[in-house]
């Protein structure tokens, strides 16, 4: 899939939401973003900066043990980084205020994510 498939960040959402269907996947994103966010303020105020190379370690780590292992899907980040990142930032903060199952039924029930990822039915 090349990025050229979507031509903003909005058509592109939708799909990255619905890669995440899975309940437990959102929580695994949630808890890497928190855990290398956390390695980051820590990284520059009490450890050497070069621990904060294993922020991304951490949180591409727990996201991607959620793709492989419960989602059974490809990471989005392999063929859209920039945008997949955007992404985990915007459903993270939906799941912070308990937005992110409405948003995917949302757009299920428009039919946005049906038409974006391919073999959903």
């Amino acid at each position: 899939m090349s990025d050229d498939r979507y031509e903003s960040f909005s058509e592109f959402f939708p799909f990255y939401l619905s890669e995440h269907s899975h309940p437990l996947n959102r929580w695994l994103h949630f808890t890497g973003t928190t855990l290398g966010a956390a390695i980051l303020v820590a990284a520059s105020t009490i450890w050497t900066p070069w621990t904060a190379l294993l922020a991304p370690v951490v949180g591409y780590g727990f996201a991607w043990f959620g793709h492989f292992m419960v989602e059974r899907n490809e990471p989005a980040s392999f063929s859209h980084p920039w945008w997949s990142f955007l992404g985990d930032l915007r459903m993270y903060g939906l799941m912070l205020t308990g937005r992110a199952e409405k948003a995917l039924e949302d757009y299920f029930a428009r039919g946005e994510v049906h038409s974006l990822r391919p073999g959903r039915k």
